[in-house]
């Protein structure tokens, strides 16, 4: 990667020249309306000593990010980025979409990462229900709690009192609902 590749963002002397005040006011309608420091409660917080003690410029590339997802916006991914939770499965499919197709700025691209949330939600639930020890609704999600920590003793009197009635099914309906389906697939199976 050569010098002239490296966004400016990630260098310490910045190569772009910055458009005067008058020529930003000229082509971009109300630009400057904060200009004055003395309008902006943040001012301070945005002075910075030019040396930072940083010890190097641009900052050593973590390997493996080929297939990483990138937004749209960036022409590549960041230097360091995480690998604790790769892609996986439908929702990492959906993921990858938000990422590939949509920019950081439009609703679509994150409402597919929810949609992707969930859909690993109902994955991993699934996951748990075919594995030996499946997840115990019971205590994992708080009903147990709700009976012998004074769930409802602890409600009393907040603002969000109309969503109590909610919480059961919000928290309990998707496992009830796996069960009947689970239990209706294995009455098909020994039907047969």
């Amino acid at each position: 990667m050569s010098e002239s590749d490296i966004p400016t963002a990630y260098v310490r002397e910045k190569r772009t020249v910055r458009e005067t005040n008058e020529q930003l006011r000229a082509r971009i309608p109300g630009w400057g309306a904060d200009l004055d420091p003395a309008d902006r409660p943040s001012h301070p917080k945005l002075l910075h000593a030019p040396d930072t003690g940083a010890h190097w410029d641009f900052p050593e590339r973590q390997p493996g990010s080929e297939g990483r997802e990138r937004s749209i916006e960036h022409a590549f991914v960041t230097p360091v980025f995480g690998t604790a939770q790769p892609l996986k499965g439908a929702s990492g499919a959906i993921r990858r979409l938000a990422y590939a197709r949509f920019s950081e700025a439009r609703l679509a691209h994150w409402m597919l990462l929810v949609v992707g949330d969930r859909v690993d939600a109902v994955e991993e639930h699934l996951r748990s229900l075919a594995s030996a020890r499946p997840d115990n609704p019971i205590t994992q999600t708080g009903v147990r709690a709700e009976f012998t920590h004074g769930g409802l003793r602890s409600r009393r009197g907040r603002v969000d009192a109309r969503h109590h009635l909610l919480d059961p099914l919000i928290v309990g309906g998707p496992w009830v609902v796996t069960a009947v389906v689970g239990v209706r697939a294995l009455a098909r199976v020994l039907r047969r």
